[in-house]
């Protein structure tokens, strides 16, 4: 995948999800998730936070603190200042293609930016079964984003919000099947 690829990748996926998390109805911040653990307002500091996570391991940075709130009184602007600055992050020369270890493992930079484009994916589709957004998640995206997990999630402990894999049709959507692969079950109810 080329440099130019990821990038417009990463902002396609951005945006998609800028745009789930600026339609949530007040009223709906509390409510729960196909993350059992996670309300809307928690999926979205999680993306929030590893937008920050991600810039420090670019900028070569401390990590943000864990556990605290990163959205403030405005979640969506958070959401999208958090998304530029690992653009920009990003963008700084070499940072594609430099192989980092950290305790995720070793990986480039397009590697890395694989598995944001995966989580942001993933919990978009988390967030508008919980809202009743109707999210326009672009196929090649979502293609890409599975043929990601498929090729490398069976290898690793699927801790976290990976759980195991849920039976799902063939032929389902393909945010369907990345949802199940990811261990969501299709369809979802509170």
């Amino acid at each position: 995948m080329t440099n130019s690829a990821i990038f417009d990748d990463l902002a396609r996926a951005s945006e998609l999800v800028g745009d789930l998390i600026g339609g949530v109805a007040v009223d709906k911040w509390a409510w729960p998730t196909p993350c059992s653990e996670w309300s809307v307002r928690d999926v979205v500091n999680h993306l929030v936070g590893m937008n920050l996570v991600f810039v420090a391991m670019f900028e070569e940075s401390p990590l943000p603190e864990r556990g605290t709130d990163l959205l403030g009184v405005d979640p969506a602007l958070a959401f999208r200042r958090t998304a530029a600055a690992l653009q920009d992050a990003a963008a700084r020369p070499g940072v594609l293609e430099q192989r980092q270890s950290t305790r995720l493992g070793t990986a480039t930079g397009v590697d890395r930016l694989q598995w944001r484009i995966v989580d942001l994916l993933v919990h978009g589709w988390d967030l508008g079964q919980a809202t009743g957004e109707v999210a326009d998640m672009p196929d090649d995206l979502v293609v890409q984003a599975l043929m990601v997990v498929r090729a490398q999630l069976p290898g690793q402990r699927r801790g976290g919000r990976f759980a195991e894999p849920q039976p799902i049709r063939d032929d389902a959507l393909a945010i369907d099947r990345l949802a199940a692969l990811t261990g969501r079950p299709v369809p979802w109810t509170a």
